[in-house]
């Protein structure tokens, strides 16, 4: 049974996936357009972190980064270090790990998640995963700025989801 639970960033086996994670960031795009946020960052104040285990075993992690309130004071929040482990794609833990972080999010009060990923081929299953959910395409938001190797994403969430 796989479980999804809070966790800790600092964690070994989750610090070597998170350090796969940006190895595949800066192989795939310039540095300057690497966003995704190292341990110690994912460990930082305004930041839920979760990870995807089965019988101990890490399968994926995901965070939710807590934004400023948008137009009328709706609080927003980003999606930010979903990670699939090589051993665990496709058995639907990146699904998992998304649904549970957007009831997260609902349940923290959040009425838009915003995301950024690549642009890149590498990045095509993410961004098919994110439009299955309902993310749409948006400008850059929270201090992004346009970028040729980005796609920006938005879900408006509907509180009365679970």
């Amino acid at each position: 049974m796989i479980r999804i639970e809070r966790d800790s960033p600092a964690r070994e086996d989750v610090r070597q996936l998170l350090a796969e994670h940006l190895a595949d960031m800066f192989a795939t795009s310039p540095a300057e357009s690497v966003h995704a946020l190292d341990p110690a960052a994912l460990a930082g104040p305004g930041i839920s972190f979760w990870t995807a285990r089965e019988d101990g075993v890490l399968l994926g992690c995901g965070a939710l980064k807590q934004l400023g309130p948008g137009a009328a004071g709706a609080r927003q929040g980003e999606l930010k270090s979903m990670r699939t482990a090589a051993p665990a794609r496709g058995r639907g833990v990146a699904t998992l790990l998304l649904a549970h972080i957007l009831a997260e999010a609902r349940r923290a009060g959040c009425r838009r998640l915003y995301l950024e990923t690549g642009s890149e081929d590498f990045f095509a299953p993410a961004r098919r995963l994110y439009q299955r959910h309902g993310f749409d395409l948006c400008p850059p938001f929270a201090g992004y700025t346009e970028d040729p190797n980005s796609v920006f994403m938005v879900l408006e969430l509907d509180p009365d989801v679970p």
